[in-house]
């Protein structure tokens, strides 16, 4: 169940937020929302690369609170930026979740 939560919030649930948020272009805004996965790159840094009980959050680069307040700044920009933004806060958030279920 948490792999299918997971994977729901990473590419179904963008679809709700792009339609509420960005109703007019909404489908330009769920391909961006899609493309902000590609933060997920920073797992390559890690050793080993995938580990299944470790917690993202703060782990790797650009899954630390740091980066968040730099995508919290990106809400305050105009579009695209502002859509990049909200995409990855919610993939920061997703991560979360996954963090919360592990323990």
């Amino acid at each position: 169940m948490e792999t299918f939560l997971h994977y729901f919030l990473h590419l179904v649930f963008p679809v709700v937020l792009a339609s509420v948020f960005f109703r007019k272009e909404w489908k330009k805004a769920y391909l961006i929302m899609l493309a902000t996965m590609l933060v997920d790159l920073d797992h390559f840094l890690a050793d080993p690369i995938f580990q299944a009980n470790r917690c993202s959050i703060n782990f790797h680069p650009l899954h630390t609170y740091y980066a968040m307040g730099v995508y919290v700044l990106f809400l305050f920009l105009r579009r695209p930026f502002r859509i990049i933004g909200l995409g990855l806060l919610f993939h920061m958030l997703t991560d979360y979740i996954d963090c919360l279920l592990m323990n």
